[in-house]
Order: structure tokens, then sequence, then C-alpha cells
């Protein structure tokens, strides 16, 4: 046991002493709100102090928000990343997202991406479209999350091409720009989905793994940072901003 610690003492050693990771990280928040959720969901509520002091933070560390669209312009060398890019995604849909989480938002100039479940749209606590559309006017991108949250890698071809259709489709065709990345459901996904979603004309995926992105990322398996409701305050939020950078130095290695 002791060669064991040992052992992992000395690859943690090395994994420090690597020079800092390229790349930005994307987080992934749902639900910025004190109201409570679901038995067994409450961890995805972020409280608004919380997340307002999060900004707070990201600000003070020099982080420009980029939405993913400005990210594919840089990938195809239409335009350049700021500095220090960051991407705010925020699952699912929740009305929250509207009335509690853009006012801080905008409070601090910056943008986000926010991926809908389409076939909850106007349902109790989730966004309705005219709120989708204000969002979008104030410089949100709107991405999707399929049509009804299904693991897309449990479905048979023909119901994945149709969850991943509709979804932008219907968004599409009520007013919305096009939907250009999706949000994989339960971040369930696998190398043939790629091809479906470049047949549907989507240009970025971003998944539940951890790690960091550069130009060179496969837009189709971004990584993110999972923001959930901390415990321990700004210090648990430095920790997963932390970790994203410790996963890029072991995918490095």
């Amino acid at each position: 046991m002791r060669i064991i610690g040992g052992v992992i003492l000395i690859v943690f050693g090395i994994i420090f002493l690597l020079p800092e990771p390229e790349g930005f990280p994307i987080l992934e928040y749902h639900q910025v709100t004190d109201e409570p959720s679901e038995p067994g969901f409450e961890v995805y509520n972020v409280p608004p102090a919380d997340f307002a002091a999060q900004l707070d933070y990201l600000q003070a560390e020099g982080y420009t928000t980029i939405t993913l669209k400005d990210f594919m312009y840089a990938v195809n060398g239409y335009r350049t990343l700021p500095e220090k890019p960051i991407v705010l995604t925020f699952d699912d849909g929740y009305e929250d997202n509207y009335k509690t989480m853009l006012p801080i938002l905008e409070a601090h100039g910056m943008t986000a991406v926010v991926y809908v479940i389409t076939n909850e749209l106007g349902q109790k606590n989730y966004l309705k479209l005219d709120e989708l559309k204000d969002m979008e006017k104030r410089g949100i991108e709107i991405g999707s999350h399929t049509a009804d949250h299904l693991p897309l890698t449990e479905l048979d071809k023909i119901t994945q091409r149709r969850q991943l259709r509709e979804s932008k489709i219907y968004l599409e065709w009520s007013g919305l720009e096009p939907i250009c990345s999706l949000a994989y459901p339960n971040g369930a996904f696998d190398s043939e989905l790629e091809e479906i979603l470049r047949e549907e004309n989507y240009l970025t995926a971003v998944t539940g793994e951890t790690g960091l992105n550069t130009l060179e990322t496969n837009p189709f398996e971004l990584y993110r940072v999972h923001i959930r409701k901390p415990c321990f305050g700004l210090i648990e939020f430095k920790f997963r901003l932390w970790k994203a950078k410790f996963f890029a130095k072991l995918k490095a290695l």
C-alpha cells in the first residue's frame, strides 16, 4: 500500500509540475434560484448570490464570456478569441434563466448559451417562447437540448435524428436564429452522433466530460465543467475551475 501511495504522489507531483494547459473552460449550469427544486435535483440550483459572486470572480480574473457561435467563427478564422475566453451554458431551459439569471448576467456585461428542451417550453417552471426570443435579442445564444431530453445513445438512429431535427426546426420556425449548438442529454454521446449532427446542420455539441477546449478540440465533443449548488462558497467554484485544468493536463500526458 505504501508503494502504491508513493506512486500516486509521484504522478500527482508530475502533473502539478506540468505547464499550464492551453484552452478555455465551458461552465455547465442549470438553474439560478433560491426556490426549492424537485427532490434529488437541488444540487442543480445555484443561488443568485453565489452566481453573482462567481461572475465577480471571473471578471476579476480577466475572463471574457463568448458564445459557441463566437468559438466557431474563431475556428474558421473569421475572428479571434479574447485573451481569456469562457463560455457559460445553462441546460434544460428553466424560466429562472430569464427572470433571475439574465439580469445578473447583464449587470456583469456577460453573455451565455441556453440549451432548451423544446417539448418543455411553456410548461411550469420552463421558459416561454417569447422569453426565449427576448433572451436572444439581448445577446444570449439559444441551443438545443433535443425535443424530449432522452439520452441519445439509448435511441435508434431514426429516433436520434428526430430528436435533433424536431428541436432545431421548431426553434427556427418559431423565429429564432439558426440553432447551431447541442447539449447532449445526460451527457450521453458517441462518435456516431457526429455524422447525424453534421447532416442536421449543427456546428457544436457540449458533453459532460471535464476539461478545457482549444480551437483544435472536436467541436462535437466539447468539454464542460459542471457547476453545482455550492456547499463551500467561492472556494468550491475555484476548485471546479482548477479541476478543468487538471483534467486538461491529464489529457496532455
